[in-house]
């Protein structure tokens, strides 16, 4: 067999080596089997494909949480996998959890996992995303209809800006997962303001669709197919959060279009980038720090026998009112994205890098 020269050699091991590193990425989501078989809480974390937030945000605030109060903790990412993240609920069962929160990939899964919970009565705590005929003890999100209409009236604000509001813009809906019951939230919220405008022929209503699994990738293909179906005549877009937007992003700028107003969600890095340069008109901040925390709290009240008392709503599931935890939304746009850096949600160094440097104040 002939040697490899030194260079393919090289490169060969080099491409071994980021292997065995995003192995590791992918694998630090569980904690080492000590800690797992002793853990009082158990997070479950849905994906890294539909938002980066899940381990840039919600996994350094939950655990810095726990740490503080002595809580020992496991917290697991599923990697957009059902059936992982329902093996994932029943090990934290084995290992005796006393606490679930359950970020659930869908309704489905997360019903399981909380059935399962309830039968061996573990408290099970609906985090971000409520699950459908479940059996949380609590849910602690933003207000996701709220979420919405910020996104609304972003695309309304961009239309205006661009002086598009009073020529009839043909506006485009790249609505999240259909499996997922805030996508539906959000849209609900957005429609809210989008459909009376619809209805009285002040704007268009253009090509509306759903992302499978809030896919990126998948966003970018319809989004395509969508300026192809319209004629590349689509004035603004409804973007559920940044992902999507992006991918509205890299459309445009695939097919030599100009920029569009166009909403997002999650205050990403990116999202935030594209809002500085021109691209995305804005972005809705849930602040999870704000979030994890008061997760983190009502799952220690549980397992220290105290009473929670600080809900400040409820939620129908399909079956019964869930007690809950609404956080406030927040627009963000070029004029006060430095809100961003204050609050320590993100860093400059995130934002400001390279060719978007010069944009920052």
């Amino acid at each position: 067999m002939r040697a490899l020269p030194r260079k393919t050699l090289a490169i060969a091991l080099a491409i071994a080596l980021v292997g065995v590193i995003a192995a590791a990425a992918s694998a630090r989501g569980n904690s080492p089997a000590k800690t797992a078989k002793t853990a009082k809480v158990c997070v479950l974390l849905p994906d890294t494909k539909s938002s980066v937030r899940y381990e840039l945000f919600d996994r350094p605030y939950l655990a810095k949480a726990f740490k503080a109060a002595s809580v020992s903790y496991v917290i697991n990412n599923a990697q957009g996998d059902q059936q992982r993240q329902r093996s994932q609920g029943d090990q934290c069962l084995t290992n005796g959890a006393k606490v679930i929160l359950v970020d659930a990939l869908n309704s489905g899964v997360g019903a399981s996992i909380e059935s399962a919970a309830a039968a061996k009565k573990v408290k099970t705590i609906d985090y971000d995303r409520l699950v459908l005929d479940g059996k949380a003890s609590y849910y602690v999100s933003f207000n996701n209809v709220a979420v919405g209409k910020l996104q609304g009236r972003g695309v309304v604000s961009g239309l205006k800006a661009k002086n598009l509001y009073s020529k009839q813009p043909v506006i485009a809906e790249l609505n999240g997962a259909p499996t997922d019951n805030n996508a539906k939230l959000f849209k609900q919220g957005y429609d809210s303001i989008l459909n009376p405008l619809y209805k009285n022929n002040t704007f268009k209503k253009g090509p509306d669709q759903s992302v499978p699994y809030w896919d990126n990738q998948k966003a970018r293909t319809i989004f395509d197919q969508m300026l192809v179906s319209t004629g590349n005549k689509i004035n603004g877009v409804a973007a559920a959060n940044d992902g999507l937007a992006g991918a509205v992003v890299a459309s445009l700028k695939a097919h030599k279009l100009k920029a569009l107003p166009l909403s997002g969600q999650d205050a990403t890095p990116q999202g935030v980038q594209n809002i500085l340069s021109g691209w995305q008109t804005m972005t809705v901040y849930k602040s999870v720090k704000a979030e994890a925390a008061a997760a983190a709290k009502i799952a220690i009240a549980i397992i220290k026998g105290k009473r929670v008392t600080w809900t400040n709503a409820t939620i129908n599931n399909g079956t019964r009112n869930v007690p809950s935890v609404f956080l406030k939304p927040v627009t963000i746009t070029k004029t006060n994205y430095t809100l961003l850096f204050k609050d320590g949600f993100l860093k400059r160094s995130q934002v400001c890098v390279g060719t978007y440097r010069k944009y920052c104040k």
